[in-house]
């Protein structure tokens, strides 16, 4: 599928219909994997499947193309076939890129005329979707979500086909990219941080839409819809005149009902998902929760809660976490749940960036609570439960549609079994043990849930609950292994990802109240201690927030320490991109006594370390990611190391010399 200029062949406007076919057939699966993932993330999976096969096979000669394309460039000489791979590839392209443009001047309300969208593979009663990968395939589906359709297609020829990028930019611009070198440089950006593995993730069976599963529609909807579509016709012709006039006297209603400066956004006009999206969307966040609760149609409850956002009334207490806004809702906004929890009425809405909170205790004497929490860029992970009640130190979740199982378990006792937690049919679990904001740390509750198979399969995951309304996300990256590729976070459910969070549990309860998204627990380095004092691990824990900074905290266990007693601090950082996918080079230091009494300065480096220097009251220089050298108590060091691409590397958390 070369497009290089070099020995540049006159190119095909246009190929016979055998050879087309004989191409398509060839290529069938990749042709189809390269309109599936430049497809917009906005379709369903299900609907994106049909629109990419649909695509390749409109591909042959004698369709109507959506728009006519630029010249396809030439293949190299002497590679037969190589024109005919390249003019198909650019057809697929360029009607996979135009798929959700509509004309100027397209009323927007209306669907696009009929060349934009292609009859499709006609499947009745089935919903068709690729097969689900792990974690990092889905991470990389809503990487690739967040790029233009040009910069996905650059990246899947890049990683995928492996095309040089000049090929590509070329590619591109014959399927009618406006600006191809930019798409091309956003694919690289991306390409730079998913790494070496970005080819074999998109050739996995995440994106595989010729390999797909089946399930059926809902057979009880489907045929509640055939029994009703004749009686639909006949109430819709005598009674929709005044089933418009009523609707249109509950919006005046609720539209125009003054709340302060703003008026408050119509009840009508919240947004509720269908309860069966969440199994067939590519986005598996908040957008993807329906509306649950036995008072949803309580249209007098949600009315208040809309007023009460929009202009809280005197007495409304009123929290935000850092850098979240509290502006009225917008017309986007989405229903998650409207019941009664321990006693208090709780109203959950979701706007795309933010989760909002309406609570009505059962008091009328008492006020009303309104909190907000940032929910922007959420995922499988952090969208999977919100805490709706708090209660004598426990906390209630509702959990997301797509989790199959939940259980408890206690992150100081990491070899004790996870414990069944019960969740009703609407997704409320039962009240459970909220770790305790002071006092001493001799338990740490979190919970560790299971997601459905038709998502991803065998992913069970960790959340903790730092008093926000969304628990955070807690991970493991192990020590750097003997390979090239460096170590990715995964979740902490393993038995070597449990000991050692039972090291760092303790310090959890630091983290409340700001805002953090995730916790990540890095092992970047450990070393054999001198005096055959045992082993030691040193670690990066990087709590991560939803505004995008993070803090760090370098931690240093040994062996000889008990399983569940805390991690020595080493180093802690604020607001820094320490110990995360951009500063993934780490150096600290530590004082260190050994049984004989002798006191050593112990340093280390994560994996491109390739020395450690100390200068000050102690001056060694070692070769190494770790050193051990004798040093006197208190004693003023500077700690730096050097990396393999030739660069320093200060100490984490310090700005010059440190006493030790």
């Amino acid at each position: 599928m070369s497009t290089s200029q070099r020995g540049r062949t006159k190119a095909p406007e246009s190929i016979a219909l055998d050879q087309a076919e004989a191409v398509i057939v060839d290529r069938y699966t990749r042709l189809v994997r390269l309109a599936y993932l430049t497809l917009p993330g906005t379709l369903s999976r299900h609907r994106r499947v049909l629109v990419a096969h649909a695509l390749v096979q409109r591909a042959l000669p004698g369709f109507r193309a959506r728009r006519a394309l630029p010249k396809i460039p030439a293949p190299r000489a002497g590679e037969a076939g190589r024109a005919e791979a390249a003019w198909l590839t650019a057809r697929v392209l360029g009607a996979a890129l135009s798929h959700d443009r509509r004309p100027r001047g397209w009323p927007k309300r209306l669907p696009p005329p009929r060349e934009l969208h292609p009859t499709l593979p006609t499947v009745w009663g089935l919903r068709l979707f690729p097969r689900a990968g792990g974690t990092e395939e889905i991470e990389l589906a809503q990487l690739l979500t967040r790029l233009s359709a040009p910069a996905r297609a650059a990246f899947v020829l890049c990683a995928l086909d492996g095309l040089p990028r000049d090929e590509v930019v070329e590619l591109l611009g014959a399927a009618g990219v406006t600006d191809p070198h930019d798409a091309m440089r956003t694919a690289d950006e991306l390409r730079a941080d998913v790494g070496d593995a970005a080819g074999a993730l998109l050739n996995s069976q995440e994106f595989d839409a010729c390999s797909v599963q089946t399930r059926p529609t809902d057979l009880v909807r489907r045929r509640r819809r055939f029994r009703l579509a004749w009686c639909a016709v006949g109430v819709a012709a005598i009674g929709g005149t005044a089933l418009t006039a009523v609707d249109q006297t509950v919006h005046h209603d609720d539209r125009t009902r003054p709340t302060g400066s703003y008026s408050a956004l119509s009840v009508d006009a919240l947004q509720r998902t269908k309860p069966d999206v969440w199994a067939d969307t590519s986005r598996v966040d908040f957008t993807a929760w329906p509306a649950r609760g036995a008072l949803t149609g309580d249209r007098a409850l949600l009315r208040r809660a809309l007023s009460a956002w929009t202009d809280p009334p005197r007495g409304t207490r009123v929290t935000a976490t850092k850098a979240t806004s509290t502006q009225p809702p917008p017309d986007s906004t989405q229903l998650l749940y409207a019941g009664v929890v321990g006693g208090e009425t709780v109203v959950l809405f979701h706007d795309g960036r933010r989760v909002i909170r309406y609570g009505e205790p059962a008091s009328p004497s008492e006020p009303a609570t309104l909190s907000f929490v940032r929910a922007d860029d959420s995922d499988v992970t952090t969208a999977a439960a919100l805490a709706v009640g708090r209660a004598d130190g426990k906390v209630r979740y509702l959990t997301a549609p797509w989790i199959a199982e939940a259980q408890t378990r206690d992150l100081l006792r990491p070899n004790a079994p996870g414990r069944p937690l019960d969740v009703s049919d609407e997704g409320l679990t039962k009240p459970v043990e909220a770790p305790s904001a002071g006092g001493p740390c001799d338990s740490m509750p979190v919970l560790q849930l299971r997601s459905s198979d038709k998502i991803v399969e065998k992913h069970a995951f960790l959340v903790a609950d730092l008093g926000d309304l969304a628990p955070v996300h807690l991970s493991y990256t192990p020590l750097p292994g003997t390979g090239a590729p460096s170590r990715q976070p995964r979740e902490a459910t393993s038995g070597t990802a449990l000991q050692a969070w039972a090291r760092g549990a303790c310090r959890l309860p630091e983290l409340r109240g700001r805002g953090v998204r995730s916790v990540n627990q890095w092992d970047f380095a450990d070393q054999d201690l001198p005096e055959n004092g045992g082993r030691a691990v040193w670690s990066c824990t990087r709590a991560s927030t939803w505004r995008g900074d993070g803090d760090v905290l370098v931690q240093f266990r040994t062996s000889t320490e008990s399983p569940t007693s805390p991690a020595k601090v080493a180093g802690r950082a604020r607001s820094t991109a320490s110990c995360s996918r951009f500063g993934q080079h780490v150096v600290a230091a530590t004082g260190w006594t050994a049984g004989s009494g002798h006191r050593y300065l112990l340093a280390a480096g994560s994996r491109d370390v390739t020395g450690i220097s100390v200068t000050g009251d102690v001056k060694a220089d070692k070769s190494g990611r770790t050193l051990a050298v004798r040093a006197p108590k208190d004693a003023e060091v500077t700690v730096r190391a050097r990396l393999a691409e030739g660069g320093s590397l200060s100490e984490v958390g310090a700005s010059g010399t440190t006493r030790r």
